[in-house]
């Protein structure tokens, strides 16, 4: 059963709280999901063609998301803090037959739309947008019923774009009726043990154009769950609509790990957590005395996985990460994992290399770009780039990615194992490594350190960070500058965008990455 069954059995259950607190129920929702296809068909949409959107957390996102994945469409909401020509470029790549934009981002939606060239009558809103016609206009008068030949649709999300811009991941349709398309989306979920149904409440810390915060949000509604949404990252408001709602499950980065375990203890021990059954992670490294503080607070219910938007991947639960710490598991039913080297053979057990992944018989391409797509593949298996290596029992330990990887002296250096050593100091928000040009040994560490809340960045605070790395880190691993900055630029998935931070150090050399 996908939620539109559910919500027709029980239209009355809560499926979105909003962040305001609004609640909406599943036969609402679903209605207004019908009544959105019913209308943009009649406006010459049919399966294969995508809807593009530029929409804050909360039913928008999701009445878009339903409507897409019953009509055949593509789905890609795309990331409010970029540019308005950054919109433009994504809005037109997808060659989406509609574009929806929230009032909040009436401007750069506006100028967006203009430079991409939406024609008026593709140009819809969800409140007042200059020139869009309301959702809530699109949909009057529309009939609430099921559509006729429904059919899977799709999301199409885009990739960070570190190097050149962003490609779309486009996967073929499958043509399956969308329950049992939903029910397949679900089994990721599945592989965690999540089950069906009430009480299960599920919170969105993140944006929902994060590919994993769509995945596992959209996943749960279609399971049956709650979404709770939050507006933006706040730790102590997390830990307060988990208390509140009884959350048992949510998807969250290591950088909110921190945050929550910065809060001073009197903080902390104010909220009942209890409920958390499956505090899922992933898409940066976590230090691994952070995950076992985590542990240590929350209980055994702290379970990572290692994918991408191109696909996945591994899972590990508690108890296999605690029996090899710093793991992010093993290939997850279906997947299939292999680390090789420059040559494209295997590398042997423990000996770290490219990672690459095979996830079944999903197939995908980087929309307009064979070039990459082609760039990406080995023998049936794809890669995003990153180091890593696989134990004596199929673990998999991920080093760093390739192009963040420090050559200096001819060694190999991870900035990662670097970055998770200096984040554990208690005077330390978030850190970035990165290599800068040295005219002798090529590259050079550089940290660049936030300092923790009332923190004051000085010589002496670089003398004592330096100093905690001694015994845990060799000393060709040590940074040999610090800087610091009042906040790392970081993506609200929690991605760290080090490109920004590194290129000042490499302007005007052909070397800079």
């Amino acid at each position: 059963m996908g939620f539109w069954a559910r919500a027709q059995d029980n239209p009355g259950w809560v499926a979105v709280v909003e962040p305001d607190g609004t609640e909406h129920r599943a036969g609402d929702l679903l209605a207004r999901a019908n009544q959105l296809v019913h209308a943009l068909r009649e406006r010459g949409l049919s399966a294969g063609d995508g809807i593009a959107a530029l929409v804050p957390n909360g039913a928008a996102p999701v009445e878009l998301y339903l409507a897409a994945l019953q009509a055949g469409w593509y789905y890609t909401p795309v990331n409010w803090h970029f540019t308005a020509p950054e919109i433009a470029y994504i809005v037109k790549d997808t060659g989406a037959k509609a574009f929806f934009v929230h009032e909040r981002y009436a401007a750069v939606g506006v100028a967006a739309a203009d430079e991409a060239g939406v024609p008026a009558d593709a140009r819809f809103s969800f409140g007042s947008v200059p020139g869009f016609t309301p959702a809530q206009s699109l949909r009057a008068g529309q009939p609430i019923s099921l559509p006729q030949d429904r059919s899977a649709g799709a999301t199409m999300h885009y990739t960070s774009g570190t190097t050149g811009r962003p490609k779309g991941v486009r996967r073929a349709l499958s043509g399956l009726h969308p329950d049992l398309s939903a029910d397949l989306l679900t089994g990721l979920l599945q592989f965690f043990g999540i089950t069906e149904g009430a009480p299960n409440v599920h919170l969105v810390t993140s944006p929902t154009y994060h590919t994993a915060v769509t995945m596992f949000g959209g996943s749960a509604l279609q399971l049956g769950h709650t979404l709770v949404m939050m507006d933006g990252w706040d730790a102590a408001q997390a830990l307060d609509l988990v208390q509140r709602y009884r959350v048992t499950s949510t998807h969250m980065v290591p950088t909110q790990f921190k945050r929550m375990l910065t809060l001073p203890a009197q903080v902390r021990e104010r909220y009942d957590v209890s409920s958390m059954r499956w505090l899922i992670h992933a898409a940066a490294p976590c230090p691994v005395p952070i995950k076992r503080e985590m542990l240590d607070w929350w209980g055994p219910c702290i379970y990572e996985y290692y994918a991408a938007t191109e696909g996945g991947g591994t899972i590990v639960t508690p108890q296999e990460w605690l029996a090899k710490p710093g793991t992010v598991g093993k290939a997850w039913p279906g997947s299939e994992v292999i680390t090789v080297d420059d040559d494209g053979a295997e590398t042997p057990t423990g000996t770290p290399g490219t990672v690459y992944m095979k996830m079944g018989v999903m197939e995908f391409e980087y929309k307009g770009d064979p070039d990459k797509t082609a760039a990406s593949r080995l023998r049936g298996f794809f890669t995003v780039g990153d180091v890593g290596y696989l134990d004596e029992d199929g673990f998999l330990f991920l080093c760093d990615r390739k192009s963040d990887m420090i050559i200096s002296g001819g060694a190999n250096i991870y900035p990662a194992e670097i970055e998770a050593e200096i984040m554990t100091h208690p005077k330390v928000a978030d850190v970035a490594v990165f290599g800068i040009p040295d005219e002798e040994w090529g590259e050079q560490i550089k940290a660049v350190v936030q300092p923790a809340d009332g923190i004051v960045p000085s010589d002496e605070l670089t003398a004592e960070l330096l100093a905690s790395l001694d015994g845990r880190l060799a000393k060709m691993k040590w940074p040999r500058s610090i800087d610091y900055v009042e906040e790392l630029p970081r993506d609200p998935s929690g991605k760290l965008l080090k490109r920004k931070l590194r290129e000042p150090y490499w302007a005007g050399r052909s070397t800079a990455i």
